[in-house]
């Protein structure tokens, strides 16, 4: 067993390496959870890096980036059985799977708890929800331009601007995947809308005008790998995390007004980012195909943010007053973490043109 005297920082990573490894053999296994019950001792050695990475990630006032990596890529590795992928279906005989689900929550819990940390407001119950969000709204739409987002316009070379799409491809070839999730049930106009905004997503049932398909395109014209997570070991851990909040948001009803407020920031403040990563590509003389996954956000997100407060939020503020703050605090805490992840994407970027 470890103590909390630091690691030399490559046996560190080589640990968190290994485990990541046993990890993802266990979840390929036939019946995880028969085995796990014959020979417990198979997580042995996981569990062990699992327990010191959550204290060095949400207990350390440093905060390992190793340990929030190797978290957050355990999450992913779980969280993507939710979806998908068209490929091998013995690939999900465990998506069910009891051990997964422990893990799962253990890292969740301890997780969630800290990244609430992050955003210090008071919700109080007096709070106008509805007008602190427009005025959120309001200053999100005309944002002066973040060091991030000018050095991402001005500043990438070519090698850059792929790193950015490379990184940026985890979840752009799935995009709006986490939003099928919360589009079950009772029918109503809140519904629609969001059955609205994923259809246009999904490019109103044409697959050349899916917006997952524009990335496609942008990554062809750039000679650069266009399978789904291809580039996974590049993701930074902040990227992850936006991923990851986005499944336990979404795979939970209790955080649906959470998730919808979420949902609203990114709406919102896409059309501003992107046109940074669309201007980057220009600069670099690249053709329209290499920035238009771009240039549809940018058109049709000014659009989606609009519905999203008119028709989803404003209406779901009034259902649910007495828990309104709820959407609230999933606007604030997507900012954060967003923010977050592009601030990921820029240091890796730097670090690759350093």
């Amino acid at each position: 067993m470890r103590n909390n005297s630091k690691l030399d920082q490559s046996v560190l990573d080589l640990d968190h390496q290994e485990a990541e490894e046993a990890f993802v053999r266990l979840i390929q296994k036939n019946n995880l959870d028969n085995d796990i019950k014959f020979n417990p001792g198979l997580l042995d050695h996981f569990e062990e890096t699992m327990n010191y990475s959550l204290i060095s990630a949400y207990r350390d006032n440093e905060g390992c980036p190793r340990s929030h990596l190797f978290l957050q890529r355990i999450l992913y590795h779980i969280n993507r059985l939710k979806l998908f992928w068209f490929d091998d279906l013995n690939n999900y005989v465990n998506e069910n799977s009891f051990c997964l689900f422990k893990i799962r929550s253990k890292i969740e819990i301890e997780w969630a708890t800290w990244e609430e940390s992050q955003v210090e407001v008071d919700y109080a119950d007096e709070l106008a929800v509805d007008q602190e969000l427009m005025k959120r709204v309001q200053e999100d739409l005309n944002v002066l331009p973040s060091k991030e987002g000018l050095f991402l316009r001005n500043e990438i070379s070519l090698a850059g601007y792929q790193r950015l799409l490379a990184i940026t491809s985890l979840d752009g070839l799935v995009e709006a995947s986490q939003l099928s999730r919360v589009l079950g049930g009772v029918g109503n106009e809140v519904q629609l809308t969001l059955l609205k905004i994923l259809w246009e997503e999904y490019g109103s049932g044409k697959l050349v005008r899916k917006h997952s398909s524009h990335f496609i395109k942008m990554l062809k014209t750039l000679g650069m790998e266009t399978r789904p997570e291809a580039y996974l070991d590049l993701v930074p851990w902040a990227v992850l995390t936006n991923i990851n909040h986005s499944f336990l948001l979404s795979e939970r009803k209790q955080n649906y007004l959470r998730y919808v407020g979420g949902l609203l920031y990114i709406e919102v403040s896409a059309p501003f980012a992107f046109q940074n990563y669309k201007d980057a590509g220009e600069r670099l003389g690249l053709e329209e195909d290499s920035t238009s996954y771009w240039s549809v956000h940018i058109k049709e997100d000014i659009r989606h943010g609009q519905w999203m407060l008119q028709d989803v939020v404003l209406p779901l503020l009034k259902q649910y007053e007495d828990r309104a703050w709820q959407v609230l605090l999933g606007y604030d805490q997507q900012k954060y973490i967003s923010e977050r992840a592009v601030k990921g994407i820029v240091e890796s970027i730097r670090k690759l043109e350093n």
